[in-house]
């Protein structure tokens, strides 16, 4: 059985482990977990990390859960917050819940027998367990000095804001999700984020009292890219798995714009690239930096590994029309799709079909008025469907007008305005 342990050291995905015994247990099959918080209706970027963890101990063997916290959601996590979050509704937590399953349905193969790969949700065990019974089975194995010694409650006690005993009972939650995944599924290595360490090492601790069991935790490294902005923002929003939140475009062009310091470090962490693939995509790098190589074969693979072929396809094909190359062959809906974010104007059909392309662009919004559209059209600044027009007095043809719906106009490189014809 190939050592998952040496993999995730050579992956960067290895940042402590509770004891040195886990890599000798690792040597036969295992079955290992890694939660998600059900914060929002889908995970973002930075939750790769986990997930390709689970898929690193996966392709070595090992059988893996994925757990939601459909009911640890209801506190959220306080590890690595400054303060309080916001405490999500019943309804809030189930739409949110089935968001991040779809999400981790699309990267691990959990219909699969034969794949050791399951989903389960903590609500199914913790729903149904009384304050009193949990308080006196589980509660008393938890002491003050240890929970107050963690590094995520002790940062925040030292706070302003301090802890509540909402967020403060987390953790004796998580260390009863890993007892009852290893009563019920033998499990015996949970896997997260640094941020983690103080949960986790509380579910082995639990383990070992009650059940006189040895368990084992491992943490990853937090992402960060060569400045230290935590992996996973872009203009201070954050990049998420669903298309629904983050356009295929957007998607692929968050990783293809990664600097030149982190490409190779994040073609080890977030993809499957072979590491003497790797290498030769770092010296190709250092002599055309220019070319992107590493960056492009990083959007690439994890672009394809999120959306598959199909969505990786949407997004090369919105990045050439982007950049000015022929829009054949796309559609009303692909264009929808790829200037989701560009400002659009409805015009009537009416006002649309015949008319000259100065009055066009002034009705849009992309000129200020008939004139500036002129000077715009003789300098040859604009573009119709990326189609340059020169002549002043052409009017607009039915072929102008995609699916008889949409008008994609463009002054420069930037400036698009999307009519909408109807």
């Amino acid at each position: 059985m190939q050592d998952v342990i040496e993999t995730l050291k050579t992956r960067l995905l290895f940042d402590d482990i509770t004891s040195p015994d886990i890599q000798e247990c690792a040597k036969s099959q295992q079955t290992v977990y890694a939660g998600f918080d059900p914060s929002s209706d889908s995970l973002g970027v930075g939750n790769l990390v986990t997930i390709l963890a689970l898929a690193h101990f996966q392709r070595c063997g090992h059988k893996v859960i994925a757990l939601v916290g459909g009911a640890t959601g209801m506190i959220g996590d306080p590890s690595g917050k400054s303060s309080e979050r916001a405490l999500l509704s019943a309804v809030e937590i189930e739409e949110n819940t089935a968001g991040i399953k779809r999400d981790l349905a699309c990267l691990l193969d959990f219909d699969s027998p034969t794949a050791g790969v399951k989903m389960v949700n903590n609500a199914d065990w913790l729903g149904s367990i009384s304050v009193l019974d949990f308080l006196r089975d589980t509660g008393k194995h938890f002491r003050m000095g240890t929970m107050l010694g963690k590094e995520s409650v002790r940062g925040r006690m030292e706070s302003d804001e301090g802890m509540s005993f909402t967020e403060f009972s987390y953790q004796i939650l998580q260390a009863y999700d890993f007892l009852h995944l290893h009563d019920s599924a033998g499990c015996s290595i949970q896997i997260g984020g640094s941020d983690q360490w103080g949960n986790i090492t509380a579910g082995v601790e639990l383990i070992r009292k009650l059940r006189g069991a040895e368990a084992y935790g491992l943490t990853f490294p937090l992402v960060c890219d060569s400045s230290g902005v935590k992996f996973g923002k872009t203009e201070g929003n954050t990049v998420f798995l669903s298309a629904d939140k983050t356009s295929y475009y957007d998607f692929y062009q968050f990783f293809f714009r990664v600097e030149d310091a982190d490409a190779a470090r994040f073609l080890k962490i977030f993809t499957f690239v072979p590491l003497d693939e790797v290498a030769a995509l770092e010296e190709s790098l250092a002599r055309e930096p220019e070319k992107r190589q590493a960056q492009k074969r990083l959007a690439e693979e994890v672009t394809r590994m999120v959306h598959g072929e199909d969505g990786l396809q949407v997004a090369l094909r919105t990045s050439s029309v982007l950049f000015g190359e022929s829009m054949e062959g796309l559609n009303a809906a692909d264009l929808r799709s790829i200037f989701a974010n560009a400002p659009s104007t409805e015009l009537a059909s009416d006002r649309a079909r015949g008319a000259d392309w100065p009055s066009v662009a002034a009705a849009s919004g992309l000129c200020k008025s008939k004139g500036e559209a002129r000077r715009l059209i003789q300098s040859g600044g604009f573009y119709v469907n990326n189609r340059r027009i020169q002549d002043i007095g052409a009017q607009v043809r039915d072929s102008d007008i995609i699916d008889g719906e949409i008008i994609v106009l463009r002054s420069g490189k930037k400036n698009i305005r999307l009519i909408k014809v109807v």
